[in-house]
């Protein structure tokens, strides 16, 4: 089922590893690296922005993957990342 986003949740910008380029990090992100677009408040500098990557404007969230709390969301991101890591 999708849901909103928790506003100042971030998973989505810390768990998983990003291939693509984002501003400031042209080579992508690691898995459990902080976006340097997060700000202190764990929200996108880059949302609405054409500068977003594709892979971050087509994430939608959803219960399965963000559980019900941010730390829920943190470990099913991140264990999603594990799982399909090669």
């Amino acid at each position: 089922m999708i849901v909103d986003c928790r506003i100042g949740c971030g998973a989505c910008c810390i768990a998983p590893s990003i291939s693509s380029a984002i501003p400031g990090m042209p080579g992508g992100k690691p898995a459990g690296v902080r976006c340097v677009q997060l700000d202190d408040n764990n929200l996108c500098r880059l949302f609405g922005s054409p500068k977003r990557p594709d892979v971050c404007s087509d994430f939608s969230a959803s219960v399965d993957v963000c559980g019900n709390s941010n730390e829920e969301a943190l470990w099913l991101i991140g264990s999603l990342e594990v799982e399909t890591s090669f």
